[in-house]
This record gives C-alpha cells, sequence and structure tokens, in this order.
C-alpha cells in the first residue's frame, strides 16, 4: 500500500505535462484577423488588441479592444473552453496607433491601467495592458487610471454597457436626440 502513491506519481506527472503542452501559443496578428464581435480588420483600429484561444478550435477568436476579451472570458455563453488569452504589450507597441503584430502577453500576468483617458479600437474604454508594473504605472501618471492584475478587474469595468459618443453635451438635446432615433425606428417600422 505505500507503494501506490509512488506508482500513481509518474501518472500524475504525466497528466499535468500534457496540461502544460495543449496551451497554445500566441498567433501572429495579420491583415487577416477581424474582431470577433465586430468582424472589422483589426489593422484598421488602434490600441490593444486581444485573442481568446479556445478549446478544440485551431485558430483563436481575436477581438479589437482587450476590454471586449475580458468581457467575452466572463460571460457564460461561450461554446468551449478558454485554453488561453493573450494580450498586447503597450510598451512594446509601436505607437498606440500600431499595438503590434508579435508583442502578445499572457492576459493573467499583465498589469491593466484601468479608467484612463485611452479607448480602444471600438471607442470604448480600455483596459490597457502592460507586461512591467512599472510600464503600466508611467501611463496611469500620464494619462490617469489606475494599475490593476487581471484577477482584480471588476465585471462592472468590462461588462457594463458603454455610451454611445454623440457629442451632446446638456440634458435637453439628449432627449431631442433620443426623440429623433425613436421617430426613425416607427418611420422605418411602417
Amino acid at each position: 500500500m505505500k507503494l501506490l502513491p509512488i506508482l500513481l506519481l509518474p501518472l500524475a506527472l504525466a497528466a499535468c505535462k500534457e496540461e502544460v503542452a495543449t496551451r497554445p501559443d500566441a498567433v501572429s496578428l495579420t491583415a487577416e484577423a477581424v474582431g470577433h464581435y465586430c468582424q472589422m480588420d483589426l489593422l484598421e483600429h488602434p490600441g490593444p488588441k486581444a485573442q481568446v484561444h479556445l478549446e478544440g478550435l485551431d485558430h483563436p477568436l481575436f477581438f479589437s479592444q482587450v476590454r471586449d476579451a475580458i468581457a467575452y472570458q466572463r460571460m457564460p455563453e461561450q461554446s468551449h473552453a478558454i485554453t488561453a488569452i493573450y494580450v498586447n504589450d503597450m510598451a512594446a507597441a509601436a505607437s498606440w496607433d500600431q499595438p503590434g503584430a508579435e508583442n502578445w502577453i499572457d492576459a493573467t500576468g499583465a498589469h491593466y491601467v484601468i479608467g484612463s483617458d485611452a479607448t480602444g479600437g471600438m471607442d470604448a474604454p480600455e483596459l490597457v495592458p502592460f507586461l512591467g508594473a512599472k510600464d503600466a504605472a508611467a501611463f496611469a501618471e500620464a494619462r490617469g487610471g489606475h494599475v490593476l492584475r487581471l484577477a482584480e478587474v471588476a465585471d462592472s469595468d468590462v461588462l457594463s454597457a458603454v455610451p454611445i459618443a454623440t457629442g451632446i453635451t446638456d440634458r435637453a438635446e439628449e432627449d431631442e436626440f433620443e426623440a429623433r432615433l425613436n421617430q426613425l425606428s416607427r418611420e422605418r417600422q411602417n
């Protein structure tokens, strides 16, 4: 009986080795990559991108914004288990408009700037990822926000609705704008 745990050890180690071996590598961002939600070319949008790898699928889902990939991770509707999420390290990016094709880092190891003035590829508030905590802190100092790890990011930071930018600055204009949209909707239904 004392030998049983020793005999089972190689099986347990083999299972761990298999789990590590199944984690996919990040995929290069190419001109063919389109956003999962918007189906638009990723290279046409500024800001950091993300890729989500799903069990049983050969190609990752790409996201125009990191915020969208983290929202996807936290929603229960996925058809496959997530095996890896990678995000651009913005410290290694050429610029905000060119976040990089190869500078992918594991999303769980990144430092994220939350609440900055930066908007991502779909003009929504962005979670700006960095490999190094000092790079993230420097970005937050320059652009506002605070630094969190992925596990510290609240669901409300990624799952809340984003107001549409209308350029409207007062409540009366907003009510008038909404009334015009409602009127257009009624006209289209008729």
